[in-house]
C-alpha cells in the first residue's frame, strides 16, 4: 500500500516545566489569564503532524509519499526526512514564507500548552493531491492536521476521484466548525481521533457515534495510557492495551507515532488487533524520546518490546515486516 501523507510539516520548539499547570491556573481567574512558566530546557526538532507521521512510516519500511508547503529553510529536514525512506518530491517550497513553527511547554504531568505558526502551510491548498497520487501510485492519502482549506480541497478531490482517505483533525479539532467536520468525515476509510477528540467531534457534527461509523469504514480511538480502541460498522470493537512499561518522557508526536504504526498494520495485512499493537508500540517509541522524530527503530529490540508486551505471536508477525 503506497500512502501519501498530508498535514503540517514544522519545526518543534519544546519545552518543559518542572511543575503542574494545575498548581498555577485559578478556575475563577481563567477569563483574564496571564501566564509566564519558568523553563528548564530548550529542544529544537523536526515536527508536524504529516513530518512525524511521514517519517515513522519510511522507518517502517512503506516508502510514504509527503506533500505539503515549506519555506527554503528545509533543506536539512529534507535530507533527514529522505534518509529515512521519505519521498519528499511531493513537498513545494514557498518563496515568502517560512516552515510553520509549532511551539510546546509540557508539565510533569503531561499536560501541554502550544501554540503553532502555519508559513508556509498556508499555500497548502494550491496543491493538486489527486495528480500527486494519480503520478505516484497511491493508495490511501492522509488528510492530517493542517491548512483547513487545504484539507477540505484534498478531501473532496480523493472523494470524487474514489482515492481512499484517512480524516485526522488532531490539533484542528478547536478550529473546525461542525459543518468541516461533516464534510471531512463523510466517506472516510479511517477517522482517527483521541477520546477528547472524540467527544467534541460528535458535539460540534450533532451525530452519534453510530452515526458517523455509519459514514466511515473505521474509526481509531486512542485512549492514552489505556490503549487504544477501533470500531466498525456492525461490528464489536476491538480494544487493545497500552505497553506496560512504557517511560514517559515527552509527549510530542505520540499520537503520530500511533497513526504511522497502525497505518503500517492495516498496510501490511495484518489483523486489527496487531495493527493497535503496532500502534501502541510506535507511540512508546514517541513518548520516551525528547523529539517526535528523534527515535530509532531497530528490528531486534523492537521485535523484544512487542514480545514483552504482546507475546511471542505477535511479535513474530510484527517483526517479520520490520526492514533490517
Amino acid at each position: 500500500m503506497r500512502i501519501a501523507v498530508t498535514g503540517s510539516i514544522a519545526t518543534d520548539h519544546l519545552m518543559m516545566f518542572s511543575g503542574k499547570f494545575t498548581d498555577t491556573l485559578i478556575a475563577e481567574k481563567l477569563d483574564k489569564v496571564s501566564l509566564s512558566f519558568l523553563v528548564g530546557d530548550l529542544e529544537i526538532r523536526r515536527g508536524g503532524v504529516a513530518g512525524n507521521i511521514a517519517f515513522g512510516l519510511g522507518c517502517l519500511g512503506l516508502k510514504p509519499l509527503l506533500v505539503g508547503s515549506v519555506g527554503p529553510d528545509f533543506a536539512e529536514y529534507r535530507a533527514w526526512l529522505e534518509a529515512h525512506g521519505v519521498d519528499t518530491s511531493g513537498v513545494q517550497t514557498s518563496v515568502t514564507r517560512h516552515t510553520a513553527r509549532f511551539t510546546a511547554t509540557n508539565d510533569t504531568e503531561g499536560n501541554q500548552i502550544a501554540s503553532f505558526y502555519p508559513g508556509a502551510m498556508s499555500e497548502d491548498s494550491s496543491i493538486d493531491i489527486v495528480s500527486f497520487a494519480a503520478a505516484n501510485g497511491v493508495d490511501l492519502v492522509l488528510i492530517g492536521a493542517g491548512d483547513p482549506a487545504a484539507m477540505q480541497r484534498f478531501t473532496a478531490g480523493c472523494r470524487a476521484a474514489g482515492i481512499p482517505f484517512a480524516a485526522d483533525f488532531s490539533q484542528q479539532v478547536a478550529f473546525l466548525d461542525g459543518e468541516s467536520m461533516r464534510s471531512l468525515i463523510d466517506g472516510a476509510a479511517y477517522l482517527f481521533c483521541n477520546e477528547y477528540e472524540e467527544a467534541v467531534i460528535e458535539s460540534k457534527t450533532g451525530w452519534s457515534n453510530a452515526d458517523i461509523l455509519e459514514r466511515v469504514t473505521t474509526r481509531i480511538i486512542t485512549l492514552g495510557a489505556d490503549g487504544a480502541r477501533v470500531e466498525r460498522h456492525g461490528a464489536e470493537p476491538v480494544v487493545v492495551g497500552s505497553v506496560p512499561d512504557a517511560k514517559f518522557v515527552e509527549p510530542t508526536g505520540a499520537g503520530d507515532g500511533f497513526r504511522c504504526g497502525f497505518l503500517a498494520g492495516m498496510a501490511w495485512g495484518l489483523p486489527t488487533e496487531r495493527a493497535i499493537q503496532l500502534g501502541n508500540l510506535m507511540a512508546v517509541y514517541v513518548l520516551e524520546t525528547v523529539g517526535p522524530q528523534e527515535y530509532e527503530l531497530k528490528p531486534g529490540p523492537f521485535a523484544e518490546r512487542a514480545a514483552a508486551a504482546y507475546g511471542e505471536a505477535a511479535a513474530g508477525e510484527i517483526a517479520a515486516r520490520l526492514v533490517g
